[in-house]
């Protein structure tokens, strides 16, 4: 079963980022300290990270609790099988959420993935046996693999408020595009997982005016 970093861990890796980089070094000092945001996973939290992308976060807790009831109360991949895409349908989920579902439901019943035991596989090989799955894209899978298993050096490097944030790490004009998004990362290898998350932090904490970001051309 993964087990979230400890906050001595965390601490550790940002301290160890700190150091490897100046530009992380500032997020760091602005950022107060945060928990890994452990989620659970298997089937059920693959399938509800895809319920609530793209919607708010009431819409994505009203629709998940409309499609635990509508299946009985447990979200398992013979659950999901047992509707089709009408049925998911009436519980608010779009055709397409619904579709996906099947997908990732077919994949663990016909032993193309195994969702319940993914730390057997490296970081590469999770991220390839996700992103075979129709409807799973890579930032899914990515996110995947740090928030509902706890590994602390995948970085999603297509995710924009991680792009904002690099730009202003490293005080500059453009966003960096997920390509250079990944190459920047390298340097933060083995704790690009924990990096992730002090960029978030620190872009949240900007967002809502608990931290004030100096000037840029400074």
């Amino acid at each position: 079963m993964p087990v979230a970093p400890t906050s001595q861990d965390i601490a550790a890796a940002r301290e160890a980022l700190a150091v490897a980089d100046l530009a992380l070094a500032r997020a760091h000092a602005q950022t107060p300290a945060f928990e890994w945001r452990l989620r659970p996973g298997g089937y059920e939290g693959l399938f509800r990270m895809i319920v609530e992308q793209q919607v708010s976060v009431a819409a994505a807790a009203s629709i998940w609790a409309r499609t635990v009831e509508g299946l009985g109360g447990a979200v398992t991949p013979d659950a999901v099988l047992a509707h089709d895409i009408d049925a998911l349908r009436a519980f608010g989920l779009s055709g397409q959420k619904a579709k996906y579902g099947r997908e990732i439901a077919l994949a663990q019943v016909e032993g193309r993935v195994d969702l319940d035991h993914m730390q057997t596989l490296s970081d590469d090989d999770a991220i390839a046996a996700l992103t075979a799955i129709k409807g799973v894209g890579k930032w899914t899978a990515e996110t995947y693999l740090m928030f509902c298993e706890g590994r602390l050096n995948v970085f999603p490097g297509g995710d924009v408020a991680l792009q904002e944030a690099m730009r202003w790490a490293d005080r500059a004009d453009l966003r960096p595009n997920e390509k250079q998004a990944y190459a920047r990362a390298e340097l933060w290898r083995p704790h690009r997982g924990v990096a992730a998350h002090l960029l978030w932090g620190w872009y949240g904490g900007v967002r809502r005016g608990d931290i004030v970001l100096e000037d840029l051309s400074a």
